[in-house]
């Protein structure tokens, strides 16, 4: 596997490391460095790598940045009893032009996910989204991605790719892979009305910050049928980080974004996750410890993963159907989890985009509002998508 476009990890930050419990995090990494190479990757589950770019931030003055102090809070952290095997890979540094280096982040992703390797990826801008998607392209022929944002990011496609029109770009430039894109954590004064219009109009998922903190656990449906989640830290309300950080009074607190990061992380679908929007200052410990928790808890639920959504084995699950409308909504509980999944049903005269049933993630209060005549709203969106 050719990684040469990463640096090691920085002499400083292992120096650092070298001075840590033996129990903790850092101690217990493969990292790259510059004394020993890249590591071996056999039987690695998730891979770290930070991206140093950030020039098509809409907000970019020329700014450069490292993620040491994330890597020193990281890395001074203890892991649960997790039976994962985690790779520190270091940095991809700024390229001649910012299409080169989403040509790295493109390369590095693919060739992990291959290798069943999950990346997580500290950025940058969020517009390294983008060169996440395309990663996908010659991977799986569709793709949802769960954006936790304050923004949709759907922007104006006709102009130059920046960290606040991505998903516009990914919506509409072939290859088109995007099945489902969802936002959590939007907040509605930071949209137009254009694009909360848009939203809607393409069938895609949104949940105000208001939802998601009454009830973080509405998010997990999402998360679980997500291929790609991607965390811009302008989600996070300003007391929660540091001076150059802070962004908004309103947003998700330390322990929501940490919880959706679980949910990202237990996920079996879940093949790639980077936190975006970073931007150091002298205060920096605040934000860089919070980032490191969000690593932490992603790992924490990738140890968590139970393997619930083959429905095979009869004893391995629950059936249910509800009658809405005189539409039968069939339903399953996972006997394993408790988790529950809603079927989409194929639709042969049609051109079908999964090409097949596809179980839908759900929650049980989607199944007792089937059972009193209400449709599911992930239901209804995903069955409109198929149509088109």
């Amino acid at each position: 596997m050719n990684f040469s476009f990463l640096s090691p990890v920085s002499d400083v930050v292992l120096a650092h490391n070298a001075l840590l419990s033996p129990q903790a995090l850092g101690r217990k990494l493969r990292i790259h460095s510059a004394k020993n190479g890249m590591p071996d990757l056999e039987g690695v589950h998730i891979a770290l790598f930070g991206v140093l770019e950030n020039r098509n931030d809409a907000h970019y003055i020329g700014e450069a940045f490292q993620i040491n102090e994330i890597r020193k809070s990281f890395y001074a952290l203890y892991p649960g009893s997790w039976h994962a095997t985690v790779a520190d890979l270091g940095n991809i540094n700024k390229g001649e032009t910012v299409e080169d280096t989403y040509f790295a982040v493109k390369e590095a992703v693919s060739i992990l996910v291959q290798q069943n390797i999950i990346p997580l990826i500290i950025g940058g801008s969020q517009d390294l989204t983008y060169a996440n998607y395309r990663a996908y392209d010659a991977l799986i022929p569709m793709v949802n991605i769960v954006n936790v944002d304050c923004k949709f990011n759907l922007g104006d496609s006709q102009k130059p790719l920046k960290s606040d029109s991505f998903i516009g770009k990914i919506v509409l430039e072939e290859p088109y892979n995007l099945f489902n894109y969802a936002t959590i954590g939007y907040q509605t004064y930071f949209n137009s009305q254009e694009e909360i219009d848009l939203m809607e109009k393409l069938y895609f998922e949104s949940y105000r910050l208001g939802e998601v903190s009454k009830d973080i656990t509405l998010v997990e449906p999402v998360l679980r049928d997500a291929n790609i989640v991607s965390v811009d830290l302008n989600a996070v309300k300003a007391s929660e980080v540091s001076v150059n950080q802070k962004y908004s009074p309103n947003g998700l607190d330390g322990k929501e974004i940490c919880a959706i990061s679980r949910y990202a992380g237990i996920s079996n679908k879940v093949s790639s996750f980077g936190i975006y929007g970073y931007k150091p200052s002298k205060d920096d410990e605040i934000t860089s410890m919070l980032i490191a928790q969000i690593i932490w808890y992603f790992i924490e639920g990738y140890n968590f993963r139970v393997k619930d959504d083959v429905f095979v084995d009869e004893k391995s699950y629950q059936k249910f159907i509800a009658l809405v409308d005189d539409q039968e909504l069939v339903f399953y509980k996972s006997t394993a989890s408790g988790r529950w999944w809603i079927e989409i049903p194929f639709l042969s005269d049609i051109n079908n985009k999964l090409k097949r049933h596809t179980l839908l993630p759900c929650t049980h209060q989607d199944y007792l509002e089937a059972c009193n005549n209400h449709i599911p709203e992930r239901w209804y969106k995903a069955f409109q998508k198929n149509c088109f």
